[in-house]
């Protein structure tokens, strides 16, 4: 069994590749982690520093989420795509067929008190009713089994 998590280092990425660990566990799956660094909008040197430095953490979160899958005795891999999340996603199941393509709900930062919460639910909200976002996108057109673990 293969399975594609799309995985960016932040909290419920995190949650979501040790939720998929935990669930999966006992089909011995290989995981492939897959992150998207965003290109810069334009090509100063200042947005190609900025753009190097995601690239490299990005790389770091990756390499780490690898170790935490081997340290479980599970065979993992990564992959780093350079563009838009959410073409870049589809593109990968479409080359890789995963049996089950694994997304989180997005988050930015840790959960903070009620009001946090509350303010990040509404934004929350609000981008997903008008510009969209990458679960949907990928629910829409995805190819393989998609399951989308809340924060």
């Amino acid at each position: 069994m293969k399975i594609m998590i799309a995985y960016d280092g932040s909290r419920n990425a995190k949650l979501a590749l040790a939720r998929t660990i935990t669930m999966f566990h006992a089909m011995s799956p290989l995981i492939v982690l897959v992150g998207v660094a965003e290109n810069p909008r334009d090509s100063t040197d200042a947005n190609e520093d900025l753009f190097q430095e995601e690239y490299r953490e990005l790389k770091a979160d990756l390499e780490e989420a690898v170790e935490v899958a081997v340290k479980e005795g599970l065979d993992a891999e990564l992959i780093i795509a350079e563009g838009d999340a959410r073409k870049m996603l589809l593109d990968a199941t479409k080359r890789l067929s995963p049996d089950i393509l694994v997304i989180a709900r997005h988050s930015q930062k840790p959960d903070g008190g009620f009001i946090a919460q509350s303010l990040s639910y509404f934004v929350d909200e609000l981008d997903y009713m008008t510009f969209g976002s990458v679960s949907s996108f990928l629910t829409r057109r995805a190819e393989c089994p998609l399951l989308i673990l809340p924060s």
